[in-house]
């Protein structure tokens, strides 16, 4: 397996994890929470974003974790990537 590979490996499985995030996120305004996408989608992201909201303070409503949980994906995908290319 070459480094290339895994590195495109890497990139793919993030990124398709942030987008993930990211409908989690956009359909929790429109669907309701028993919805059968909605459903699975929660079920791939909640165990991720519950650690954050254990931390993070009550912001009146607002929920950024899946915001720190993408910021969070990232900087592991830079980390991984440069000590590969390294």
């Amino acid at each position: 397996m070459s480094v290339d590979f895994l590195a495109f490996f890497i990139r793919v499985i993030a990124n398709t994890f942030i987008w993930i995030v990211i409908a989690s996120s956009l359909l929790s305004f429109f669907l309701s929470p028993y919805h059968p996408i909605r459903e699975a989608l929660d079920r791939i992201v909640a165990p991720f974003l519950n650690p954050i909201r254990n931390l993070m303070p009550n912001m009146g409503g607002l929920d950024f974790s899946p915001v720190i949980l993408i910021l969070a994906v990232e900087v592991l995908t830079r980390i991984l990537l440069s000590i590969l290319t390294y």
